[in-house]
């Protein structure tokens, strides 16, 4: 009776640790090409990656964002940048510089809420994205190609204010 006891003590302790680890939210995952932190003291600054995704970023974070853009592009399912703000920002300008080839650009945050900027409102065919209302945390950062696949060098470039 005592060995039985202690058996479904051990199950049920098991069971309540399982139960207990897969209710835990995900944490961000580790950055392909790097880690952005701006504060009081920067903010500014840039990294370097390349595209060359096959899976849809609506399919790794939303349709559209928390303004009802679309969504576009497609990238590596981890993100390529984690972007750290120490201190709230009320104002970031996302550019991606890559040459001749169209890129997207979609952000998460900590809180789940999506960003994306595309092209679509500028003469280079680098991704644009200016936003307002940043609160401190780490984003995830994906910048994508239109086309599946699509392999090109970028620079993106961080402005806060």
């Amino acid at each position: 009776m005592l060995i039985q006891r202690k058996r479904q003590l051990s199950w049920n302790h098991l069971l309540l640790t399982f139960t207990l680890f897969s209710a835990v939210p995900v944490l961000a995952q580790p950055a392909n090409f790097g880690t952005l932190t701006l504060g009081s003291n920067n903010a500014s600054g840039s990294l370097n990656g390349a595209t060359g995704g096959s899976t849809s970023l609506p399919a790794i974070v939303s349709n559209s964002d928390r303004h009802d853009k679309k969504c576009l592009g497609f990238a590596d399912p981890k993100p390529d940048h984690l972007l750290v703000l120490q201190k709230p920002f009320s104002k970031l300008r996302l550019k991606v510089n890559s040459g001749d080839k169209e890129t997207t650009i979609v952000i998460k945050g900590s809180d789940n809420s999506v960003r994306c900027g595309d092209n679509s409102n500028a003469s280079n065919k680098g991704a644009i994205l200016e936003d307002g209302d940043w609160q401190a945390g780490t984003y995830q950062v994906w910048v994508g190609s239109i086309e599946p696949g699509v392999r090109q060098n970028y620079r993106l470039v961080v402005q806060g204010n």
